[in-house]
């Protein structure tokens, strides 16, 4: 896994590092775990734009993801590692004994021909599952459960991981890639290791149409707007326009927008 450069001939290439996607080892996915993905241009049900500047971009399919790893005590084989263009973590093909095929995030490390298991007997090896009451503290960990059974919510982007700071009672408390120190019931699962592909951070698009290619659409800055248009807008020269606000005059910095407290009983330590 690394960087790809380009001699500058162009002015799009001037610019431009993109992975060099050497650690794929099959270039086609898996159609027995592909599913249609329908666009939305950034528009709700009514019609109406309800996230700006979207739209566009290449064709994509959706890869059904284990993020569950509910085949308990069956030992599974990868296959392959694969790259998904919905996400920034690559993909490892996992065939069980039973025969079939599931896809998971690949941990950094795990390689073709590798064995994972999930389950309370899986030993501590990158890409086994278990639950947190098996993995001793400071060892890193992905695809973290907040309810048993929901699935996988946290740590699940390139280069990511948690690590669990000590255990009382029924919980751990768990160090979150923001920083955030966190409860979580010893009986939800996570999976060993640190999210792969962590060179992703490195990217640099390098010109305007790569990003149409994503679907990401132009978008103007409100300083470069007039105050008809925009509460930044506005001013002789450039001028910053005051704090940081969207069209609408929500302020974009320091603002407080958390509304479910319900969970604040299991954060131990507020994120930075």
């Amino acid at each position: 896994m690394g960087l790809k450069k380009f001699k500058p001939a162009t002015p799009g290439t001037r610019w431009t590092e993109i992975s060099d996607f050497e650690e794929l080892t099959k270039h086609k996915p898996e159609k027995s775990l592909l599913v249609p993905m329908k666009k939305s241009g950034g528009r709700n049900n009514r019609g109406r734009i309800t996230s700006r500047h979207r739209g566009g971009g290449h064709k994509r399919m959706c890869r059904i993801i284990d993020f569950r790893r509910d085949k308990i005590d069956v030992p599974g084989k990868v296959i392959a590692i694969e790259y998904d263009p919905n996400r920034s973590a690559r993909l490892a093909l996992v065939q069980y004994q039973d025969g079939e095929k599931r896809y998971i995030i690949a941990p950094a490390g795990l390689n073709v021909n590798d064995d994972v298991v999930s389950g309370n007997s899986a030993e501590i090896k990158v890409g086994n599952a278990t639950c947190l009451n098996n993995i001793p503290a400071g060892v890193p960990i992905h695809n973290v459960e907040l309810r048993k059974g929901s699935g996988a919510s946290i740590a699940r982007s390139a280069g990511n991981a948690c690590t669990i700071m000590a255990k009382e009672g029924d919980y751990a408390q768990v160090k979150l890639p923001s920083g955030e120190i966190r409860m979580i019931a010893l009986i939800c699962s996570a999976t060993i290791g640190t999210v792969g592909n962590a060179e992703h951070e490195k990217i640099s698009v390098g010109k305007a149409g790569r990003s149409r290619w994503l679907g990401i659409r132009p978008y103007s800055r409100g300083v470069a707007m007039n105050p008809h248009d925009h509460p930044m807008g506005g001013g002789e020269a450039k001028a910053s326009g005051g704090q940081p606000r969207s069209p609408w005059g929500q302020y974009a910095k320091g603002l407080k927008t958390r509304k479910s407290k319900t969970s604040d009983k299991y954060i131990v330590k507020r994120r930075k």
